[in-house]
């Protein structure tokens, strides 16, 4: 039940950090930005893309044609000469202003990933630094193995990389922090 009420106390201060983080310090808008011309660019994209929603990576390469030695060379002048784009696409749309249901999962996953940490922070009878020490190398991990492949596959943005990074570090130090106090304080009354 400790590492339960931990992780939801974790959660909650994420979810308040990352509020913070993306409202007040703009760390979340961080290498985005905004179209020249949006409404030339949100016209091409039913007729060029078509109805399937997904992610999309302009200019695309066919991995069927990996063994065409001309497919690939003509596809490698392409990335070269033209722009690239790693499109979210939702031939739908949707209302960006409408947040209370991204708002829930935010929460929810934030509680996930904070319950799974004080799980770890739980196993033995680690010290109060050493419990901060663990979230702060799980955030760290976590950066690792998601956003630098984002960055270095998809060609996520530096700043955008690093604000990440900066977002995660100080969220799970500030949770890590309540989480570790939590569960430490605790074993110290026992």
């Amino acid at each position: 039940m400790r590492v339960l009420i931990a992780g939801i106390m974790g959660g909650i201060v994420m979810f308040i950090w990352g509020a913070i983080a993306h409202m007040a310090l703009g760390l979340g808008n961080i290498g985005i930005h905004q179209p020249i011309n949006e409404d030339a660019v949100l016209s091409s994209l039913r007729p060029g893309l078509g109805q399937e929603a997904g992610i999309y990576i302009l200019p695309t390469f066919d991995p069927a044609k990996m063994s065409d030695k001309a497919a690939i060379q003509a596809y490698s002048q392409k990335a070269v000469a033209s722009p690239y784009a790693w499109i979210v696409y939702m031939p739908q749309g949707e209302d960006g202003m409408q947040m209370t249901p991204n708002l829930i999962k935010q929460w929810v996953s934030d509680t996930l990933a904070a319950i799974a940490l004080a799980f770890v922070m739980a196993l033995a009878a680690f010290s109060f630094s050493k419990r901060i020490s663990i979230a702060i190398v799980a955030s760290i991990f976590a950066w690792l193995s998601l956003m630098v492949p984002y960055w270095n596959w998809y060609r996520f943005p530096l700043n955008f990389t690093v604000a990440t990074l900066v977002e995660e570090v100080i969220g799970w130090i500030l949770a890590g922090a309540l989480m570790a106090w939590w569960l430490g304080r605790r074993s110290k009354a026992a």
